[in-house]
């Protein structure tokens, strides 16, 4: 379903944005995928006669979610047994997992990676992912078949690959970006603004010099940031300072690789010094709260980071779909890292909230992540009847212990309804995921 006049209502509107307001029986009209007004229901179906009307039927309408940094290519690792012993170590991961898997990736493989988790935003109400890919075994033309599946599904999102000369691949890497930025950039001058793209370069540790600095040369010139993974574990820091001798934010520092239009994703081993780096420059991080759990690399000073105002996001680097997971997960584990039940209740709903949509911002031509007139019309419909009063002073606290775990009804993107009343209305999920199966045990064999 598509409409050029959309009106959703009946509902409890939560704007978000700088002033969050709470509209109790409100509505927002829609017009050619962006939003015009809001308000209450009745005035605003008495002025959109005509328009396509979504009955939220008491349940609560408020902006999409944005994934800030994720892998969409990690899909067909669920259930796949690398033989080998298990991986007791950050870099033996890396090697017995993600390097065999991204290696052994081909074209119709990264589509359907990509299908797989798209369908699963779509259902927890993630409109919006900034995507860092990896198929060193496939780089030219790799993002294309994942273009395809946004636009396919109908989800927002930035793309890049993720440049390494860990197989002696990282000039084919550096051409790859560079052409889909190129590509990007015509469609975005040609008001095309469902995908972007930036440039990715996978880790420091894997990157020389001169693939850094071709690297940060293309983005400057194209416009784009870069997307890159900064101490994720030791082991980064320790490499870079053996092989390079500076620290990674130092090295990215001295490459001009650093600013407002990069990420530096994860950031769990950084020093007082290259926080002020990374503050100085204006370069937001990204803090993947599950994953680093997952991978036991530690905890990311978050705290300290916002206490230096860096700008932090919220992303789930491929473990979930379902940023509501991720950010009910960062609320806990900072209190459990700090044993002080006081701290991150709003700082976790803040990365989410607040700073993910400044992130994307920086990479759509609307706002996005705010119910207010001019921006995208990226919105979902949560089935939350709320038992305690739901104003603008209590909305976290229902944000976090209710509406994270309500079920989406909608979701819509650019004024396109991609579910309705739990339907999936642009892929056959069930098409998709028996040619997956297909495509990784065919893949599976060759890992």
């Amino acid at each position: 379903m598509s409409d050029k006049k959309m009106l959703i209502g009946n509902g409890i509107v939560i704007t978000l944005g700088e002033k969050n307001k709470v509209i109790h029986n409100g509505a927002v009209l829609v017009r050619d995928g962006v939003i015009t007004e809001i308000g209450a229901t009745a005035p605003l179906r008495r002025k959109a006669r005509g328009a396509a009307f979504i009955n939220a039927k008491g349940g609560v309408i408020m902006p999409g979610m944005i994934n800030a940094h994720t892998h969409l290519y990690s899909t067909f690792a669920r259930g796949l047994s690398p033989k080998q012993p298990p991986a007791a170590n950050f870099v033996e991961i890396l090697e017995r997992l993600w390097w065999p898997l991204d290696r052994a990736l081909n074209r119709d493989d990264i589509a359907y990676s990509a299908l797989v988790p798209l369908i699963d935003c779509i259902r927890s109400g993630t409109t919006t992912i900034i995507d860092h890919h990896e198929s060193q075994g496939c780089q030219k033309g790799c993002l294309d078949p994942i273009e395809g599946a946004l636009r396919q599904t109908g989800v927002r999102g930035c793309l890049c690959l993720g440049v390494s000369d860990r197989y002696g691949k990282g000039r084919a890497g550096v051409e790859e970006n560079v052409r889909f930025v190129k590509k990007m950039n015509a469609a975005h001058a040609r008001g095309d603004d469902l995908v972007s793209a930036m440039f990715g370069l996978h880790a420091l540790f894997t990157v020389n010099e001169t693939t850094l600095k071709e690297s940060v040369a293309a983005a400057e010139e194209l416009g784009v940031g870069i997307h890159v993974h900064v101490a994720e574990d030791r082991s980064d820091q320790l490499v870079n300072q053996k092989k390079f001798g500076k620290s990674v934010v130092r090295r990215l520092a001295k490459a001009g690789a650093l600013g407002p239009l990069s990420l530096a994703v994860h950031c769990v081993y950084v020093n007082g010094a290259e926080m002020e780096m990374l503050a100085e420059t204006g370069t937001p991080v990204v803090h993947n709260p599950q994953s680093n759990m997952n991978n036991a690399v530690g905890v990311a000073p978050v705290i300290e980071m916002l206490r230096k105002e860096i700008l932090v996001g919220l992303g789930t680097d491929g473990m979930t779909a379902n940023m509501r997971d991720e950010v009910r997960v960062a609320n806990i584990l900072h209190k459990l890292a700090r044993r002080d039940p006081r701290v991150f209740f709003a700082e976790s709903c803040q990365l989410l909230l607040q700073h993910n949509p400044m992130i994307a911002g920086m990479y759509f031509n609307r706002p996005l992540g705010v119910l207010r007139k001019g921006a995208y019309a990226d919105i979902i419909i949560l089935e939350y009847d709320p038992p305690t009063p739901l104003t603008e002073a209590t909305f976290l606290g229902h944000f976090l212990f209710g509406l994270c775990g309500a079920r989406v009804n909608t979701t819509i993107v650019n004024g396109r309804v991609l579910m309705r009343d739990g339907e999936l209305l642009t892929v056959d999920e069930k098409k998709i995921s028996a040619k997956a199966r297909r495509l990784a045990q065919a893949f599976w064999k060759r890992f």
